[in-house]
């Protein structure tokens, strides 16, 4: 596992995604290893040789430049999503605390934070986020299959502590949020993912699976690796399944935000 200390020159990027105007990835590279995750173009911008999940560049001055930025007040005000090509919260961040110190600095400015992640580690900082005014946590929910969790998401919390930390964090007063996806055909069940997150979560995103060349090796070893057959991924029916994603969430009264179809 090769990890490097690096400095950036920026910390708040616009976002292509629908959901935020901003973006802040603290990290270059993912030790949460899922094997269907879409990032891993992120390596042919860095200088490594290893493959996505096995390096991780820390930009150790991502706070400092972040709060130079607000200072100035160069950025316009709009929502920030943290981790949209990494996760703020994968291993590393129990040493680092990257995520924590770039938290501080949002805490001191009027700008919406979300955050989505796969790990409980996100419990540790309540106390700063509950002083952004503003502020939405997520977790990703694949299957609460144990055994499947680890071998498409090896390096993520297993998935009942991501329901625990979801009730952690709704306790403590913050909005809260799951995001199912990516769908995975004949492993993600939905009957029994929604009424899981009943009472935890103020609502509901669904993503369908992104399966092409730069992930289809990975996805395609897992699922035997699974024990299930490989589906042909051009014949899914999305729509079908997006009418049932939304028809359990009405009917756990849950509100369902969106569907993301690749």
């Amino acid at each position: 596992m090769n990890i490097k200390e690096i400095n950036c020159k920026t910390t708040l990027m616009p976002s292509k995604l629908p959901e935020a105007d901003y973006c802040i990835n603290p990290y270059t590279g993912c030790l949460h290893k899922c094997v269907y995750c879409y990032a891993c173009f992120m390596k042919r911008f860095t200088n490594h040789s290893e493959n996505w999940g096995e390096f991780l560049d820390v930009k150790v001055n991502a706070a400092n430049i972040l709060n130079e930025e607000l200072v100035k007040k160069s950025k316009r005000k709009g929502s920030i999503l943290l981790g949209s090509v990494t996760d703020v919260y994968q291993p590393a961040e129990k040493k680092f605390q990257m995520t924590r110190k770039i938290l501080e600095v949002l805490a001191k400015y009027d700008f919406p934070v979300s955050i989505l992640t796969k790990s409980e580690l996100v419990v540790r900082d309540i106390n700063l986020l509950k002083k952004i005014p503003d502020c939405e946590v997520g977790l990703t929910i694949t299957s609460l299959d144990d055994r499947i969790s680890k071998i498409f998401e090896p390096g993520a919390s297993v998935p009942v502590k991501r329901l625990d930390a979801l009730t952690i964090l709704k306790n403590s007063g913050l909005k809260t949020y799951a995001f199912v996806g990516p769908i995975l055909p004949g492993l993600t069940d939905l009957k029994l993912i929604i009424p899981a997150l009943q009472g935890k979560i103020d609502f509901i995103m669904f993503e369908s699976l992104n399966y092409g060349k730069f992930n289809s090796d990975n996805i395609n070893q897992a699922y035997n690796e699974a024990g299930v057959n490989i589906p042909v991924f051009r014949d899914i029916d999305w729509s079908e399944i997006e009418s049932e994603a939304r028809e359990l969430s009405q009917i756990y009264k849950i509100t369902v935000k969106g569907f993301y179809k690749h």
